[in-house]
């Protein structure tokens, strides 16, 4: 069973290798010229989709063509290299291009997953009986795209997480001269309306006491991003101990270009084509 479909996983991996630096496929100061081949990239990568999508340690994934340590290292040559940021950064500006990012509206929420490994963004959960977790704050349009997400420990409060999630509006260049940014109860204080307005943003804020159905608005769509982040099992249950690989980046792209390749579907038809036929 593949991590990702193959109309998805082709023009992920093309872009991505666009970004990768060239390499040599043998060790060219090894003396005698005949060091092992170094395993594809493209290897390495189908392994990292697999790590996110299913959620198993990297010993479970590796087999014989490709080592754990070789994963982990590979992972941490890109990382530090900034290409899975890059590849968001690129899938994101794509579906700006094509679709159009709803930035009028944005909704930001929190999300308490599972770190039974502990580690830098882990603390203890409020909701599953004080073991090990992680807190995700995470900010999308109006569709439910992703734009950045904050990580702390399951023990802190999202209103607290408020201002550095807003800060990644910095990232996006030109914005609408209104937003309206819509929020659960748990932001419903005069510290949060004070944090909005003077960041020149609207707030639409749950009131504490009503009924979530009643007061939704646009916080649905930042609901079913959070799913969707779930849906990636290393996410839901993360053992990662360093923040800087936890691995949201990838995440991310594959959601912004799995929307983005579905939108095309119907925005781009030529004459003649039906419904049915997508």
């Amino acid at each position: 069973m593949p991590a990702v479909p193959s109309w998805l996983s082709g023009p992920l991996w093309d872009q991505f290798a666009a970004l990768l630096p060239p390499r040599p496929a043998t060790d060219p100061t090894h003396p005698l010229g005949c060091h092992r081949r170094r395993i594809a990239d493209r290897i390495v990568f189908d392994k990292l989709l697999q790590v996110l999508r299913f959620g198993r340690s990297y010993q479970g994934i590796a087999d014989s063509t490709c080592s754990a340590t070789t994963i982990r290292n590979r992972r941490d040559e890109w990382i530090q290299l900034g290409v899975f940021a890059q590849l968001k950064t690129i899938a994101l500006n794509a579906y700006d291009r094509l679709v159009g990012l709803l930035l009028d509206d944005l909704a930001v929420d929190g999300c308490i997953t599972k770190a039974p490994g502990g580690g830098e963004v882990a603390g203890r959960s409020p909701v599953d009986r004080g073991k090990q977790g992680m807190r995700r704050s995470v900010m999308v349009e109006a569709r439910g795209i992703p734009l950045g997400r904050v990580l702390a420990g399951a023990n802190r409060h999202d209103s607290p997480l408020l201002e550095s999630t807003l800060d990644r509006l910095d990232d996006l260049g030109p914005l609408p001269g209104t937003i309206t940014v819509h929020l659960d109860a748990g932001h419903d204080s005069q510290k949060t309306r004070d944090l909005l307005t003077a960041r020149r943003l609207t707030g639409e804020i749950a009131c504490k006491g009503v009924k979530a159905p009643v007061q939704a608005t646009l916080r649905r769509h930042v609901e079913r991003t959070n799913a969707w982040h779930n849906a990636f099992n290393r996410l839901q249950r993360c053992y990662e101990r360093k923040e800087d690989v936890v691995n949201f980046d990838l995440a991310d792209a594959i959601i912004t270009i799995r929307s983005l390749i579905r939108q095309a579907w119907i925005l781009y038809r030529w004459d003649g084509v039906r419904s049915g036929d997508q």
